[in-house]
């Protein structure tokens, strides 16, 4: 054998390709964006407002000291929790009519996760329709129950036509736009 040639006792195995993904299909930490991380604070941030009905000042005040707080993007955070919260009723008009029950019973994870998605929708104008989407349902995946990704992704599916309405025509037109829901298993 040669001197380059490694001996099969010295071979190392192939590396693993490292996806970025735990077991369950969702992101690890160290692969989220400052912006993913944002929303995963407003979305805990909107979870104390709708269930302990606390106010958008002490809430904030509480998620600004948790653990990898820094490592969010404290302005794009900033506009979800306020924007979600100052526009509700809005955002609920909207949600309500593609809901199959009551948004009573929709659970408050699910409901916070919706009100994100509309409200990027349609102020946060820089992050594509599919990204905003995408990202709902890995916020979805990782706190909401069993299947309540599946049901935000048919909620904010069928409002991006209207909200987003040239993006999305576009993306169809292209051929690049899901005709239906993403199942997003």
């Amino acid at each position: 054998m040669s001197e380059n040639t490694p001996t099969p006792s010295s071979a190392r195995p192939p590396k693993q390709v490292r996806t970025g993904l735990k077991s369950t299909g969702v992101r690890k930490a160290a692969s989220k964006s400052n912006r993913s991380r944002a929303r995963e604070f407003a979305l805990q941030a909107l979870y104390q407002h709708l269930v302990g009905g606390n106010t958008p000042e002490a809430i904030d005040a509480f998620t600004r000291d948790l653990a990898g707080f820094h490592k969010a993007d404290s302005v794009h955070y900033d506009a979800l929790l306020h924007g979600c919260i100052n526009t509700a009723a809005d955002l609920d008009a909207l949600i309500t009519p593609l809901l199959d029950r009551k948004m009573a019973e929709i659970s408050p994870i699910e409901h916070a996760v919706m009100w994100i998605g509309v409200y990027e929708f349609q102020h946060c104008l820089d992050v594509p329709w599919r990204v905003v989407l995408n990202e709902c349902i890995e916020l979805a995946k990782e706190f909401g129950g069993t299947d309540g990704h599946k049901y935000v992704n048919a909620v904010l599916n069928g409002l991006a036509p209207k909200l987003r309405t040239l993006e999305v025509a576009a993306d169809k037109a292209s051929g690049t736009a899901p005709s239906a829901p993403v199942d997003e298993a």
